[in-house]
């Protein structure tokens, strides 16, 4: 589910201060563009979590409802896609039967090759999935 939400930017000392009205919460970032890259991120950290408690995800508070509390203060929609920062941040460890040849399995064995590593680097590389 994609949404985009509201997010007021406070500009502080060392970058700026995001507060998210609809998740009350917040972060910040060195720099503007951070501090939206921020926001997104935890907003869909927020989310996925409010998912897994069995809570709804609130609905982004109409743009032109939202109010600066300083006049330095931006105000912004920042987008957020919570299925993909569900998947980004699902590192559970699955079983999956492979086959082998023989001789292959007892050669990756007797080196201290740890094949389900070497699996998971290949399938990065073939689906050009990065870190």
């Amino acid at each position: 589910m994609k949404n985009a939400y509201p997010v007021i930017l406070t500009p502080a000392e060392c970058g700026y201060v995001a507060y998210f009205p609809d998740f009350d919460s917040g972060t910040e970032g060195d720099s503007l563009a951070d501090a939206l890259d921020m926001s997104a991120d935890a907003i869909g950290l927020l989310g996925v979590t409010m998912e897994d408690m069995g809570k709804p995800i609130p609905a982004p508070t109409p743009f032109a409802e939202v109010r600066k509390e300083r006049d330095t203060d931006i105000v912004t929609l920042v987008s957020v896609d919570f299925a993909a920062c569900r998947r980004r941040n699902d590192a559970r460890a699955v079983r999956r039967n492979v086959s082998l040849p023989a001789w292959l399995d007892a050669a990756a064995r007797a080196a201290g090759v740890n094949v389900s590593a070497i699996l998971a680097a290949a399938l990065k590389k073939e689906l050009r999935i990065e870190n």
